[in-house]
């Protein structure tokens, strides 16, 4: 198997995973927010910048501790709340090459391992026994004892890096296609693949739960999510954001696939209800607890496509910037945005009723001490 991007150099270094979300913001005193990174467990998040990375905790919010490199990272993530985080250079003055991985052990506050590429790193995941290296056009999959190399994923072009690891369960990877619009889902744990046609435009978004058995996803359109059962490829449910074109930025699922939860740059974070998938994917017969709104011309659905999608059961307003969102503890039915212009933000929502989420807290990340 010929490989363009080779890995150049490998040091054999413990576990890590982590979810990333790209971001790109400039404060008051010119600290540049390079990338913003949920934990698996969505429990607490970091902020690489121009200088360094934050680790906040999401729920209670508190900004838990802060590395100052003087230089920039434009990744970094955790694995849970351990001491390992993974790192990839970035911004105008990057710590390190942004082709190199480095993984990081805070307690000892140095580099343990690092892999280097042929080209620019674009995004990194990982569970305990594996890690998926997300390159402009291939995924690289390898076992994370003696990093070998497992599979190769040729892609569509990928600048954003999307890649979707489940992180409990089956090791499941979803990825784009190399034909546009399409998904490509592997089942490692079954020796299972299957390609998904998800939409007509370029992807723009991708999530997947965490027991791996549901895949979301987005396009350049920006009107739709789409949830797709990973066994089958079939579609579940048609989730619709608006009708006017958009950049959904991150797609996520809270950790009972109860819910999912979009936002975009229209500044509404959208909540929908996945009881329709549930009863698709896992076979549930109880009676529907929440509905999301439906068109009130359902009538013309199977006519006009349009009307076979089902808007949000919740939303929350803010203004009208890039964000991203996860799910805050499940007894709260809460989110947690993080914008693009250094703010927090943790709503509730009703459960039963939906409609406008409730705002808990608003927090200005700029008035923290700076990394």
């Amino acid at each position: 198997m010929c490989i363009r991007d080779r890995i150049i150099r490998v040091t054999y270094v413990t576990d890590n995973y982590y979810i990333n979300y790209m971001v790109n913001y400039e404060n008051s005193i010119g600290n540049r927010i390079l990338d913003i990174s949920f934990n698996q467990d969505q429990g607490c998040f970091a902020l690489s910048t121009e200088r360094g990375f934050s680790v906040f905790n999401s729920y209670p919010f508190k900004d838990s501790f802060q590395r100052d490199f003087n230089a920039g990272i434009g990744i970094v993530a955790m694995l849970f709340r351990s001491n390992v985080l993974t790192l990839v250079g970035g911004g105008i003055s990057p710590q390190y090459p942004p082709n190199k991985v480095i993984l990081w052990d805070d307690q000892q506050m140095k580099c343990i391992g690092e892999l280097v590429f042929e080209s620019n790193v674009k995004a990194v995941m990982m569970r305990r026994e594996h890690m998926v290296v997300v390159l402009q056009t291939k995924a690289l999959v390898y076992r994370v004892a003696g990093l070998k190399l497992l599979d190769a994923i040729k892609t569509f072009e990928n600048p954003q890096g999307m890649c979707a690891v489940s992180s409990r369960d089956e090791f499941v990877v979803a990825v784009p296609d190399e034909t546009k619009g399409q998904v490509k889902i592997i089942n490692y744990s079954k020796n299972f693949k299957i390609v998904i046609k998800a939409h007509e435009s370029p992807l723009t978004a991708l999530a997947i739960s965490q027991d791996g058995r549901m895949c979301g996803t987005a396009s350049s359109k920006g009107t739709l999510v789409r949830v797709f059962a990973t066994d089958s490829g079939s579609l579940a449910q048609e989730l619709r954001r608006g009708t006017d074109k958009a950049d959904i930025q991150s797609v996520t699922f809270d950790s009972r696939c109860h819910w999912l939860a979009c936002t975009s740059d229209k500044g509404t974070v959208h909540v929908f209800s996945l009881d329709l998938t549930r009863k698709a994917v896992y076979k549930e017969e109880k009676k529907q607890t929440a509905e999301n709104t439906k068109s009130v011309f359902k009538f013309m659905r199977g006519i006009i496509p349009y009307f076979d999608s089902e808007w949000s059961f919740a939303q929350f307003r803010i203004p009208d910037t890039r964000s991203i969102v996860a799910f805050g503890p499940e007894a709260k039915n809460s989110i947690i945005v993080v914008s693009y212009d250094g703010k927090y933000y943790l709503a509730e929502f009703d459960p039963k009723k939906g409609g406008a989420c409730y705002k808990v807290i608003e927090r200005e990340l700029l008035l923290l001490k700076q990394v």
